[in-house]
């Protein structure tokens, strides 16, 4: 690259943040004392090295570093001050403030991102309404993911799962991260707004997988960019479910096939708290969050079985004694009884998320000043909670970098704890919760009873600070009837 387009990017570069920096709110006064830290660098703060690269499973090295958990460092212990694209703000590797965090939603605290989350997943996204409106918009989502509903639509994952696997069998190699997230998407596609995928002349996918790549990237707005590419995919994304609405609303149908019809149905009814953006913003999020995280786990979950023997062995026991319990049974399928019984599964897929840190922080911002451990944190100062400091801590969990379910035994497996926050927490604790470890549990139970898998290559991990497999995650199936080679 040559000088002068690296001068010309290091302008822009100053200019977006300069105009980050002068265009958000001014942060209130406050009295008392801030948490320690460094600013960093004028207008950059310490974006750079937040932002490096690594491959460990552990704790981030900002955090760690800052925490003073590294040899010869001594830093500023679980709570501390940074600056990050120009905004200031506190970040929490402290379990009992992230549990206050969590508990004081509405009183103390109150669901914060930037302004480049919100340009991605829209002004009126879920995240960003608050009280009223986001139990409303809540309850909506668990009419579709709720348990009740859940125990129905067992059989169409089931059905979905078993399509894939076998698919997979007739292939020479399968790329995992890729293969579980068209696996999940076409799933949640046809539930919220009957996409069929197969039959589509249009991929909605590869929108969100521009959006992906740039989600956590420096938010740089111009051409070539991870970030440009990101929000032109959510452009793309969100034209499309515009179409779709407007064709629902010439066409409607008798039945609520799928949530679309659902959320139209609201929308016609007099004094609704809903409105069209609202609606598309909400279909968006929905689609977004339920293939990524998932599918990511699923994939690194396949990996720690491949390096598992044992772990793989265990799960496959409890399995199989689901599979001989339906042997006289005419429905041989999976039924809801059989998916809460899965025990040792629901210690696999915790001690994957507890691994895997799917979402690096979870932000909040402080609605009035709030005292803790002799430190200020100012009202309208964003909080950023660090969930792998606390997954990862070693006076929590003994050898916390060792994949070891067991560790799950006597331990809450079904919600959120002061030492648990895979799913967030508080009355934001995620709604598709439920419905994500639905299609692991389910996913597990076919792969380790009826198929066969070999790793080819890939299946290294990269942080930045996103969970990405840089290589892929190459693998190989086959029936349990027929051989792998």
């Amino acid at each position: 690259m040559s000088p002068i387009v690296v001068s010309l990017v290091g302008v822009v570069i100053i200019i977006s943040i300069t105009h980050l920096l002068f265009t958000r709110k001014k942060t209130s006064t406050y009295h008392g004392k801030l948490p320690p830290g460094s600013m960093g660098l004028p207008f950059l703060g310490e974006t750079r090295q937040y932002f490096t690269p690594y491959s460990s499973f552990d704790i981030p090295p900002f955090v760690k570093q800052r925490r003073g958990l590294l040899i010869d460092i001594v830093r500023y212990g679980s709570i501390f001050k940074t600056s990050l694209v120009g905004t200031p703000l506190i970040i929490s590797a402290d379990a009992e403030l992230n549990h206050i965090i969590f508990q004081q939603e509405g009183q103390a605290f109150e669901s914060w991102y930037p302004t480049t989350f919100t340009q991605i997943f829209g002004p009126e996204n879920l995240s960003t309404l608050k009280d009223i409106m986001y139990k409303y918009l809540k309850n909506m989502v668990l009419s579709l993911f709720g348990p009740e509903s859940l125990k129905k639509m067992i059989f169409e994952v089931e059905d979905e799962v078993l399509t894939h696997l076998n698919q997979w069998c007739n292939k020479d190699t399968v790329e995992l991260k890729d293969a579980t997230a068209k696996m999940i998407f076409n799933l949640t596609a046809k539930k919220l707004i009957s996409h069929d995928a197969e039959s589509s002349s249009e991929n909605l996918r590869e929108n969100f997988d521009e959006i992906i790549k740039g989600l956590i990237s420096f938010p740089l707005n111009i051409p070539g960019t991870a970030y440009h590419k990101c929000l032109q995919g959510r452009k793309k994304a969100m034209k499309m479910l515009r179409k779709l609405l407007q064709e629902r609303k010439m066409k409607p149908r008798k039945l609520n096939e799928d949530f679309f019809d659902y959320v139209l149905e609201e929308l016609s009814k007099e004094g609704t708290l809903l409105t069209e953006g609202i609606a598309l913003d909400l279909m968006f999020v929905l689609l977004f969050a339920s293939f990524e995280t998932t599918s990511t786990t699923l994939t690194l979950a396949i990996k720690f079985l491949t390096d598992n023997p044992l772990v793989l062995q265990k799960l496959t026991e409890e399995h199989e004694i689901i599979l001989k319990s339906r042997e006289n049974v005419l429905d041989s399928r999976l039924s809801w009884k059989d998916y809460r019984s899965m025990t040792y599964t629901f210690m696999v897929i915790n001690e994957t998320l507890r691994l895997a840190n799917i979402a690096p922080v979870i932000s909040r911002k402080a609605i009035k000043d709030v005292s803790f451990k002799g430190y200020t944190i100012p009202a309208g100062w964003p909080v950023m909670v660090c969930p792998p400091a606390v997954h990862l801590d070693s006076s929590i969990y003994e050898n916390p970098l060792e994949f070891n379910p067991s560790r799950w035994e006597g331990r809450e497996v079904h919600g959120a704890t002061k030492h648990f926050m895979a799913f967030g927490g508080g009355m934001r604790f995620c709604i598709g919760a439920d419905f994500s470890k639905v299609q692991m549990a389910v996913f597990l139970h076919y792969l380790v009873t009826k198929y066969r898998w070999k790793p080819i290559k890939g299946g290294n991990t990269i942080r930045t600070p996103g969970l990405q497999f840089p290589d892929g995650f190459h693998a190989c199936f086959a029936t349990k009837s027929s051989s792998t080679n």
